[in-house]
């Protein structure tokens, strides 16, 4: 249980770390630098999503032949569409934009910002959180080892995305300490999100190889929808390709060398 607790709180220690560079750093982060983060987070849910989700939801119905690629392929599909009515739902506003998004609201800047960054990082709880309860419903190619290498992958990509949501705050005239708390809390979702997978599937054991693509997809969305194009904008550069396949590299290897 102990293992389980801190395995949901280290991606919440990462996006602290990362929200703590605003301390650190006097300016706006660079175009570069943002690019390459971003690029980077990216390669690291992509590789989870594979190596940690679909194919351990793909090797537990191994059994039923071809078909076992359905449950991997509807849970998948199931995440990309939830991710997709929430962010169609829900209004928000992300950094670095002035339009927001979803149905109007009196909702203010701040408050559409952290949405944003709920919607965003709620796919990541919930990956930690499914790999974990596959791990204690002794899941074949699941172990708690795999699983805290996927909590301290997704901890390592949080470092870049806590700095990259506290930094635009400082910039926006937020003072330090505010900056770094509303980073941190842009976090907390995760570890909630997490716990409350790991119930769910305690209930619906059955169910968990369409959990575990459900979550594969949510990460999906987020990649193709959000980050890409973010750190597509701008001047061409090659960084966030560099980035992304350090991430991925990166992620794969601690799937394996853990698991």
């Amino acid at each position: 249980m102990t293992t389980i607790a801190i395995g949901l709180l280290v991606p919440l220690l990462g996006t602290m770390l990362g929200a703590a560079f605003v301390f650190l750093m006097k300016d706006e982060m660079s175009p570069r630098l943002q690019k390459s983060l971003l690029g980077f987070a990216s390669g690291v849910m992509v590789a989870a999503s594979v190596w940690s989700l679909l194919i351990p939801a793909m090797e537990m119905e191994e059994s039923k032949g071809a078909w076992s690629v359905l449950p991997a392929a509807v849970g998948f599909l199931a995440g990309i569409g939830f991710l997709l009515l929430l962010d169609e739902l829900t209004p928000h506003l992300h950094i670095g934009t002035d339009t927001p998004e979803g149905p109007r609201s009196h909702l203010s800047r701040t408050a559409m910002l952290a949405l944003a960054v709920t919607i965003h990082n709620l796919p990541e709880g919930m990956a930690v959180g499914v790999v974990f309860a596959g791990a204690e419903g002794g899941v074949g190619g699941l172990s708690l080892a795999s699983a805290l290498a996927v909590s301290i992958g997704i901890a390592i990509q949080n470092i870049p995305e806590g700095a990259i949501i506290s930094m635009p705050m400082r910039a926006a005239g937020n003072s330090k300490w505010r900056s770094f708390i509303i980073g941190s809390l842009s976090g907390a979702v995760e570890p909630i999100g997490g716990l409350a997978v790991i119930l769910l599937a305690s209930l619906m054991m059955p169910a968990l190889p369409y959990l575990l693509a459900f979550a594969a997809g949510a990460m999906f969305y987020v990649v193709v929808e959000e980050l890409i194009p973010e750190a597509s904008e701008g001047k061409h550069s090659n960084l966030s390709t560099i980035g992304f396949a350090i991430g991925f590299v990166l992620m794969m290897v601690l799937d394996v060398v853990m698991g």
